[in-house]
């Protein structure tokens, strides 16, 4: 059976009639829904110094949505670690993990965005070492035992409740990224459905002696609304999706790949690609059925700075006319 899973990144750009406070308003109300609705995971995203204000705090929101839900995981994709200081961080991580249930999952990877390293005072050219100094430590921190930092022995409590620690993926689009995965005995999460990396992860597991983790290959669109009318979807939020895209692609470098990228510069262009789709109930299933088993259908409702109410529309008839057939599958 496909995923259902809800996305949000809060992307709101001035041209969005929302402010940010409904819109994060909206994040929760809609986190609390679909986790009545029996949905399968809830995913958060990171970056910072954006225009539009795109979500520089997934663990703030993760936590709020934690305290909205009673079920439904949380999955950070992607938590910019080397941004961070390693030991708050740790303890961030470990109380949500704790608050959660053990509902946090996230992906991490060096980023791609120069300008975050420079707005929060971190070395671009180090961002590789940073992330591996980050995790060393943040492992030292959730074992709960004391450990030498910076020339004092210090300990890190409380730990988190999933141990060792919560899951963690890789994530990336290089033959480093499988590496590092390998190395420290985690999984992989590629950002473009490449076979060839995760060769390169086993490979290199086997290399190294180390049983082989998950390895979670991307699949499907960027973003899926429901709708009873496509072409009038598309002619209410084309102009928000089409931002979404086309500012996402802006900061891709030719050298990485990624599955929600866009080459789109119309609103005609992207729905014809197909990374952002507005499909009826019946496209819904089908496409649910070309995703396969844990094939994930991610439902962007606020996509772009796309009205709440649209994003409900689109949420309740997945509900109503999509999800019931999945479940019957």
């Amino acid at each position: 059976m496909a995923l259902a899973v809800i996305r949000f990144d809060l992307r709101n750009p001035d041209t969005a009639p929302a402010t940010h406070r409904e819109l994060y308003a909206a994040c929760l109300e809609m986190a609390a829904w679909a986790d009545e609705q029996q949905f399968d995971m809830l995913v958060l995203s990171e970056h910072h110094g954006d225009s539009d204000g795109y979500l520089p705090s997934p663990l703030v929101l993760g936590g709020a949505v934690a305290g909205a839900t009673r079920r439904i995981p949380v999955f950070v994709s992607a938590l910019l670690v080397p941004l961070h200081d390693p030991i708050r961080l740790a303890e961030d991580i470990a109380v949500l993990d704790l608050a959660s249930g053990g509902r946090f999952t996230f992906v991490t990877g060096i980023g791609y965005r120069p300008g975050e390293y420079h707005l929060l005072q971190k070395e671009w050219k180090r961002r590789g070492k940073l992330l591996d100094e980050a995790l060393e430590i943040m492992f030292k921190a959730w074992s709960g035992e004391p450990f030498e930092y910076l020339g004092e022995t210090v300990q890190v409590l409380p730990r988190p409740m999933t141990q060792p620690h919560p899951m963690i993926l890789i994530g990336g689009s290089s033959e480093k990224a499988a590496k590092r995965a390998a190395r420290f005995g985690l999984g992989l999460f590629p950002s473009d459905e490449d076979e060839h990396l995760a060769d390169v992860y086993r490979e290199e597991c086997e290399r190294l002696g180390k049983e082989p983790g998950m390895v979670l290959m991307p699949k499907g669109p960027a973003a899926v609304f429901v709708a009873e009318d496509p072409d009038k979807t598309w002619a209410e939020i084309g102009s928000y999706l089409l931002d979404d895209a086309m500012k996402y692609a802006a900061h891709l470098t030719p050298d990485m790949s990624s599955l929600a990228g866009s080459t789109s510069t119309s609103v005609d262009d992207l729905r014809a690609e197909g990374v952002y789709r507005v499909v009826t109930p019946d496209e819904c299933v089908a496409l649910a059925d070309e995703m396969g088993m844990m094939g994930p259908i991610t439902l962007h409702p606020l996509c772009g700075g796309t009205p709440p109410d649209i994003g409900w529309q689109s949420l309740e008839l997945f509900v109503d006319k999509v999800l019931p057939r999945l479940r019957s599958s």
